[in-house]
């Protein structure tokens, strides 16, 4: 039997064996150290509970963009750069183009407003084909006020800036700042609407629904 024993011991690669001797090895010595008291995640480095988090990307929630002063835009009737440019949505909410004078834009979206230079350029160029890109959304602010934010002023609203990212943009919290007391208060026709936001309960992955999206006028309120 010991014969038969060591030709097994004998077809074993010596390789595998030192592998699974030091898989054995690593194992002892980790639980040697947990026994006396080592944690071997003592020197992970932590997360920052402070550290803004980066913007949150949503698909299929972006808000309809509506134009509004003093947004600038960006006009292009492509093969026709003497009618393209830089337009900027006055206070009267009107811009104006070449060729067609003003034309009313405050309210409407960048599709919109293409259609309709597209018609009125329509009496002056074949078939033009016209893009309208928003380069500044200047009208769609929010403000973060409050103690325990770093920097308090308003945002500039993307199409898919939230509460977090507002926070961020503003340079984030404050160490004494009331995470778990933050509030975002938005009018509506029916009144004053106000959301409560836990910060530190967002980071745990605990609330995401509390990240609202930010609509125009909102205020977001961090206490201290």
């Amino acid at each position: 039997m010991d014969r038969v024993r060591d030709h097994a011991d004998s077809r074993t690669p010596r390789g595998r064996r030192a592998s699974s001797l030091g898989r054995v090895a690593l194992v002892g010595l980790v639980a040697n150290g947990l026994a006396c008291g080592w944690n071997p995640f003592a020197y992970w480095p932590a997360a920052d509970p402070m550290a803004p988090l980066p913007p949150v990307r949503v698909v299929g929630e972006a808000r309809e963009y509506r134009i509004g002063v003093p947004d600038r835009l960006e006009l292009t009737v492509w093969q026709h750069p003497d009618v393209s440019g830089e337009l900027l949505v006055r206070r009267d909410g009107k811009v104006s183009v070449p060729l067609m004078g003003d034309i009313q834009a405050e309210g409407l979206t960048p599709l919109e407003l293409a259609d309709r230079i597209r018609a009125a350029l329509s009496d002056y160029i074949a078939d033009p084909r016209v893009d309208i890109a928003v380069i500044e959304m200047r009208s769609q602010v929010a403000s973060v006020i409050g103690g325990g934010i770093l920097r308090s002023g308003q945002v500039e609203l993307q199409r898919n800036t939230r509460v977090v990212d507002a926070i961020a943009a503003m340079g984030g919290l404050t160490p004494f700042a009331k995470k778990r007391r933050i509030r975002i208060l938005r009018e509506t026709p029916e009144g004053q609407v106000e959301y409560p936001f836990d910060y530190s309960a967002f980071i745990r992955g605990n609330a995401p629904a509390s990240n609202i999206l930010l609509e125009p006028g909102d205020t977001i309120i961090v206490p201290e």
